[in-house]
Formats: structure tokens, sequence, C-alpha cells
């Protein structure tokens, strides 16, 4: 039996595919649902899940706390009972989920496993979480062969596998439908980005202004910290957060991306759109110069935007996989059933 966790809208898009492939295959498995994005509980069905106060003055600290107690420690020894715990990416709750099963002698797989910036502020706090988690896991399914090799120099030798990013097994009925548009798509969230969110959005609308031909359309992410800046974007579109499914009827139709996002990075790889990441780093470093260019500081966006808005085409191989990735992953679980 495995025990499935995950809390946030990203994960569960990143594993629905292999939830699928447990279906598909009755392979045994329970779902703990770790309590960030409550509106999921609206559309699936969990087995086991964690309540996390709605206030406090350190939710990392929270989300920490709530996860490590013996209501979780009873879901693991008596609820399920599980061989295996699968987590998925660089959460905190996913950080809190592997070390009470480590704690519990419990083995911890690991998706998304590899991922890296070695700078600890940039992804905050992911780039930590992760790091701690890698050693934690039994099991680790890369997305790519360079996160394999970022383990590997860490020397962390446990079972390690190249499966590809399951987020671009979502992507496969989409892929045939690119086009490219007049549409700029643009998604702005990251904490590190709060701080000076103000300059990105003055300068996206300066864009907008600039090139009037082209729609900026911007799904406004509903932390307070990005919202109160939404007065910013006058020649900008903006509208609510999108479902998951209607941000990629947009994705495909756009002709270029303004993002700090590190999924839209692999799913802009996957689609050939050019991708203008707002960071100073990322954890994706294989499609830099392919489909990922960085933009480190809001100063830079213009003039990067300008190089690349008339030469937005391109066409080569994702490195992020094949869109077939949970199908490996079961094969690799099948071995432990």
């Amino acid at each position: 039996m495995i025990l499935l966790a995950y809390g946030t809208r990203p994960e569960y898009i990143k594993l629905k595919s292999l939830i699928y492939e447990f279906d598909k295959n009755n392979y045994p498995y329970k779902i703990l649902f770790t309590g960030q994005h409550k509106d999921l509980l609206k559309e699936q069905i969990v087995d086991f899940q964690i309540k996390i106060p709605e206030t406090s003055n350190n939710r990392l600290n929270e989300i920490v706390k709530s996860t490590m107690t013996k209501n979780f420690s009873w879901i693991l020894t008596h609820g399920v009972n599980p061989s295996h715990v699968i987590v998925q990416g660089d959460t905190t709750s996913v950080l809190a989920v592997a070390l009470s099963a480590f704690h519990h002698g419990i083995k911890v797989i690991h998706l998304e496993a590899g991922l890296r910036t070695y700078d600890r502020e940039n992804p905050y706090p992911e780039e930590i979480n992760r790091r701690i988690v890698s050693q934690i896991a039994n099991i680790h399914l890369c997305p790519t062969k360079q996160a394999q090799k970022n383990l590997i120099s860490e020397k962390i030798y446990e079972e390690s596998y190249v499966v590809g990013n399951t987020v671009l097994d979502n992507l496969l009925l989409y892929k045939d439908r690119c086009e490219y548009t007049n549409k700029i798509l643009i998604t702005l969230h990251r904490r590190e980005n709060h701080y000076w969110m103000d300059k990105w959005f003055i300068k996206i609308n300066k864009l907008a202004k600039s090139y009037p031909e082209y729609e900026f359309i911007i799904p406004l992410h509903p932390n307070p910290n990005v919202q109160k800046h939404k007065n910013l974007l006058k020649n900008v579109k903006v509208i609510d957060s999108l479902p998951y499914e209607e941000l990629l009827e947009l994705l495909i139709k756009t002709r270029l991306v303004i993002t700090d996002s590190g999924g839209i990075q692999e799913e802009c790889s996957f689609f050939n759109k050019k991708c203008l990441t707002c960071r100073k780093v990322t954890e994706r470093p294989e499609a830099i110069g392919q489909s990922t260019f960085m933009v480190k500081e809001p100063d830079e966006l213009i003039e990067i935007f300008n190089q690349h808005i008339d030469d937005y085409e391109i066409n080569y191989e994702s490195p992020f996989g094949d869109g077939h990735a949970a199908e490996k992953i079961m094969t690799i679980l099948n071995e432990f059933k």
C-alpha cells in the first residue's frame, strides 16, 4: 500500500496522471490531503486530511507543526500502514510528510527529485525543502538526467530513475492544437518577487502600452502581495486566477509567456513557446537558451521582450520528458508492490 500526499493544486496536477495509472493497474493506494488549497476537496475524494489553522504568525511553521501530529502518526501506523509514502515537489508540507514518514521508518518516494538552484533564498523556502527531502528519500524519481546528476554530485546514492516530469502527461491532448496568436500570457506570484512586484507590473504595463497589437493577459494570483498592485496594470487585461484546463487553453494560443512559475517553464518547453522567466535563477536550467530566457530583474524585461517578440517560434524536443512519465513510474513501482 502506498500513501500518496498532496495539498496544493500544482501537486495534484503533477500527481493526476499517476493516480490514473494506479487506478488503471489496480495498484493499492490511499490519498492524504495536507490542507493548503482547500478548494481541491470540492473536486477530489481523499482518504485522510490534515487541518492547518487559517491564521498564524508563521504559516510555514504551522504547516510543519500541523503535519507532524499524533493524528498523522496514527494515519501512518494504523490508518494506512503504508510500505511507501509518495511526496511531490518541494512545498513545506512535502518536507513535513517526508520527515514524519522517516521518523516512523516508512520509505519515501520523491517525485520531481533532484531539482536545484543551489541558492538558498531562491526559491524560498523550496530550495531547502527539496534538499532535505533528498536526504530522506529512498527512491528518487527525477524529471531529467541533470536532476539525477545533481543527486549523484551530492553523494545521494539511493535508487534514482529518470522518468520525465508528470506535468507533461497532462499536455499530450493539447500539443497538436498549439498556435501563435497575439496573446501574451503573464503569471507572477513567487514569494521572492513580492518585494518588487510593483516594479514588475510597471514594466509589464509599459510593454502592453508599447505593443497595442498584442493582448497582454494576466490571471492575477489571489495572494494579497500580488493583488495590491493590480491598479498598476492599466494596459493589461487582468482576469481572475484560472482553473488549470483553462490556463492550458490560453497557453496553447499565446505567442510569448512572461512568468516566474517553474511548471510553466516545462509546459512552454513542451509546447514550443518562449518563456521569459522573471527570476534570478531557475531549477530547470535544461531549457535555458531554448525555450527559457532569464529576466533577473524588472529593468531587463523590456529589452529581453524586444529581442524575442518577433523571433518567437521554436521547435525542439523538450528536455523535461515525453508525456509518459506516469507509465514509467508505474513500471518502477510494480517492482515494490
